[in-house]
């Protein structure tokens, strides 16, 4: 395995929390949102919307009034952008399959679509940041998404500051794996 690999890639994708304060190019946010719209989902329903948020008094918006308090997150405002994560539900897959089973199939498919999204921007050498912090009321309102849309979650994408990222300890295999 050369360092081209999907392990490497995945082992060196860390939360950006510094970025420098440059534009993300369009061609990279576009790639990064075609890796997410492949992703699969439950019936192939793809429930996940998504708002590209560039423009700085948007991205500000966001930031100051989208995140939830107590936890301050400065650091994104220099992220060249925002990406926001909406989940528009289907009635069968998404409201009664749920009540049946107990799995909430659209979180599922947000999840795998964001991280196909992020391993895409870290492959492009961007950092991202998953936030789950957040007002989703005061997104839907910032990105005019109609009801039908519910905010899950926003995304920073952006260029890392060189030497500031930092790669957090996971548990080990046996702490986590039951073989039968």
């Amino acid at each position: 395995m050369g360092n081209g690999s999907f392990i490497h890639l995945v082992k060196q994708r860390t939360s950006c929390r510094s970025y420098e304060p440059r534009p993300v190019p369009r061609e990279s946010l576009e790639l990064m949102l075609e890796a997410a719209r492949l992703a699969p989902s439950a019936c192939n329903k793809q429930p996940w919307r998504f708002a590209v948020v560039e423009a700085e008094e948007t991205r500000m918006r966001l930031i100051h009034e989208a995140f939830l308090a107590g936890i301050p997150m400065t650091w994104a405002e220099d992220a060249g952008a925002i990406i926001a994560l909406g989940m528009e539900k289907s009635a069968f897959t998404h409201t009664i399959a749920p009540k049946i089973s107990g799995v909430d199939y659209p979180l599922l498919d947000l999840g795998i679509a964001g991280e196909h999204l992020v391993l895409q921007a870290e492959e492009l050498g961007l950092g991202t940041c998953w936030i789950g912090w957040i007002k989703p009321k005061e997104i839907r309102k910032i990105v005019d998404w109609p009801r039908r849309i519910e905010p899950v979650g926003l995304i920073t994408v952006g260029w890392p500051v060189s030497g500031d990222r930092k790669i957090r300890p996971r548990l080990a295999p046996e702490m986590i794996t039951k073989w039968i």
